[in-house]
């Protein structure tokens, strides 16, 4: 690892204006890398940038921009993040900005950070998207994120730099994009297995007793979090029959580990505030009074055929506002699964599918039979393309078997003695064993010992870690194959069909847990499109972060319903008919479902958290797509804006971030 040249931050655009901004003795950063000045109270400033910008909201003109510092104070290095002072004339302030884009004082102090020990961060994730700004993405130990800093006039380089002068780091083996600072652990990993550490309840509560900002030394207890040991997969639901009779021990773990997230998560919410932009909307909203004025159950009404028509055309508003002139929408009655008369009439004489928007309309409205699934699977996941011909998709199938067993040969050639040398492997080896022998032992396809489908099953997830060694294998992705492999009963097939799923679902696993935060934030925002009262409701408890829907959204309610439901929803998500965030819907229309028990009992974090996962088991799975429809079609282009772009389960807008490192200009 090579040193890099220090830079002058003289030639940057904005410097000019950030000296003015400054008093006379303004601090800027040299070629040594030291601070030229210092501060009143004995701080060094060793890195100091102007117009560095959070977004609240998808919207480029509602920005917040502030002074970016990286300072010294005796030995120790801190960060801080200062918004700048609202204009109170209405004047552009010196840096051009106008005030119509400066936040009140209230959303100011949210996101400021005023003292960010340093040893406090975990890792730095920086991105250089072609067509947009530069931002970072600053991690902390306890696997929590701040939003992203735009640096709209450069100046990442610099500060890595400046950051590697006074603290160890270096660059990730699992992402080339993650710069780790004074911590090797996976915060992804660390928020899971943290679950099980038997201090935990002591940090918990400690933490809770010392509200303050994120200066405090409430973070030095996080650290205690790190090195413990859990499987995600040990709360395995029962999908099968037998689940009265079949006593699965990995249950009764699930309810221990559900009662110390509870505290974990109590201890994180300081944090995780920082994520979200409070809302000051406490009005209903127009759907909401509708479901107040025209049904008060969470079961939907009845509906004619012709009702059911007219939900078809029903115009859109472009505005909240105008959602009181919208009639109340209901989601079209669910129609009986694809059947393989119906199917082979969408094939044309070769093969092709005529109308593929048809097809996944019929899909979403029904699901597809599980006779023609292996066959479905394949279109919705990706793997074969829709106007692909019988002839076409044999020749794939047989070249893309023979590529599998050369990906899957490469770990299968590594003798005992250069795995002794190979501890990256040993470990994702190691933690795949383990997953996979709790993954839906309750399903007759897997259960029993010695089983040859769970064989395949490891083999599959070894082979995907060599075929996507920067994203390798995470606790979760095993609960993601094991329905595709059900479905396609070909080792070859579920591999390439995994493989389009996780170009998809990949993100759910980033070890800044970046894929994560961008939905929880989405999630934040539609409830506060469509449910304003009980979005007010999350602010006052606390509760917006959204970690109680953790679960939900990391993998795709899998452990909510039985098994033979997940494959029918996650066949009508994969259509992307509505939405590609039709699961996000998903989450509002539970939530809303059970508003009056939540507000009426006044849950608080813990609480909420305990009873959204005894929902599962107990969620009516068509009248929750229903509602989700009807929910995405009220708020239509205001929904889709709360959706910030690239929210898995996009695909990537940033090519840059492909499986291959990029090369390092800091590091």
């Amino acid at each position: 690892m090579h040193e890099t040249e220090q830079h002058d931050l003289s030639d940057d655009s904005d410097y000019a204006a950030a000296s003015r901004h400054h008093a006379p003795g303004g601090i800027m950063r040299t070629d040594s890398g030291k601070s030229t000045a210092s501060e009143a109270g004995g701080s060094e400033v060793l890195y100091l940038k102007d117009n560095v910008a959070i977004h609240p909201t998808q919207y480029a003109s509602e920005r917040i921009s502030g002074r970016l510092r990286l300072y010294k104070q005796g030995s120790s290095l801190f960060l801080s993040w200062i918004p700048y002072k609202p204009s109170t004339d209405g004047a552009v302030d010196s840096l051009g900005h106008g005030s119509s884009s400066i936040p009140v004082e209230k959303d100011r102090s949210l996101y400021t950070i005023k003292s960010l020990p340093v040893s406090d961060v975990h890792s730095i994730r920086r991105h250089a998207p072609a067509l947009s700004w530069p931002y970072i993405i600053v991690v902390l130990s306890s696997g929590l994120a701040y939003p992203p800093f735009y640096f709209y006039n450069g100046g990442v380089r610099e500060f890595l730099a400046t950051l590697k002068q006074h603290v160890f780091i270096v660059r990730s083996a699992d992402d080339s994009n993650v710069f780790l600072v004074n911590d090797f652990q996976d915060p992804l990993q660390r928020t899971l297995s943290s679950l099980e550490l038997p201090r935990v309840v002591s940090v918990a509560n400690r933490a809770s007793r010392h509200r303050s900002d994120l200066s405090s030394s409430s973070f030095d207890d996080s650290e205690r979090l790190n090195g413990a040991s859990y499987d995600a997969t040990a709360s395995t639901s029962e999908y099968s029959a037998r689940q009265k009779k079949f006593h699965d021990p990995a249950r009764d773990i699930s309810i221990q580990v559900l009662e110390k997230f509870s505290l974990v998560t109590k201890f994180a919410r300081e944090t995780t505030s920082h994520l979200f932009r409070e809302s000051h909307n406490d009005g209903l909203n127009a759907y909401e009074k509708k479901q107040q004025t025209d049904y008060g159950s969470l079961k939907p009404i009845s509906t004619s055929d012709d009702k059911k028509k007219d939900s078809n055309v029903i115009p859109v508003a472009s505005d909240p506002l105008e959602f009181e002139k919208l009639p109340l929408v209901w989601g079209k009655q669910r129609m009986h699964p694809l059947c393989l008369e119906e199917w082979a009439a969408f094939l044309d004489s070769e093969g092709r599918i005529l109308d593929s928007k048809a097809l996944r309309e019929r899909i979403f409205y029904g699901g597809v039979d599980q006779n023609i699934r292996k066959e479905v699977w394949k279109f919705l996941l990706g793997y074969h393309e829709y106007d692909s011909t019988y002839a076409e998709r044999e020749y794939l199938t047989s070249v893309k078997k023979s590529e599998y067993e050369v990906i899957k040969s490469q770990w299968q050639s590594i003798s005992a003695v250069q795995a002794k040398r190979f501890t990256k492997f040993r470990e994702r080896k190691g933690l795949i064993d383990k997953d996979v022998v709790r993954t839906d032992r309750s399903v007759a396809y897997y259960e029993g010992d010695d089983n040859p489908n769970v064989t395949i099953l490891r083999d599959i997830l070894l082979t995907y870690s060599f075929y996507n060694f920067d994203l390798g294998y995470c606790q979760g992705m095993s609960d993601f194959l094991s329905p595709i492999l059900y479905v396609m009963k070909d080792e070859a097939e579920s591999f390439w069909c995994f493989v389009a799923l996780m170009e998809r679902l990949g993100p759910n696993f980033n070890r800044d847990q970046s894929g994560m935060h961008s939905q929880l934030f989405a999630l934040s925002k539609l409830v506060e499109l469509l449910d304003g009262p009980l979005h007010n409701y999350f602010k006052q408890a606390d509760c917006l972060n959204y970690f109680f829907c953790f679960r939900w959204i990391l993998i795709q309610f899998k452990r909510e319903f039985e098994y033979d439901q997940v494959m029918h929803l996650w066949e009508v998500l994969w259509t992307h008919y509505l939405s590609e965030h039709l699961h996000l819907y998903m989450c509002v229309a539970i939530l809303k479902g059970h508003r009056k028990k939540i507000m009426g009992e006044q849950m608080d974090f813990d609480t909420l958290l305990k009873f959204i996962n005894e929902l599962s088991g107990n969620i009516d799975l068509d009248w929750t797509i229903r509602e989700a429809e009807a929910l995405c079609i009220c708020a239509g282009e205001n929904g889709a804006a709360c959706i910030p772009p690239g929210t898995p389960p996009s695909l990537s807008i940033e090519p840059d971030m492909g499986l291959y490192p990029q090369e390092d200009e800091v590091l």
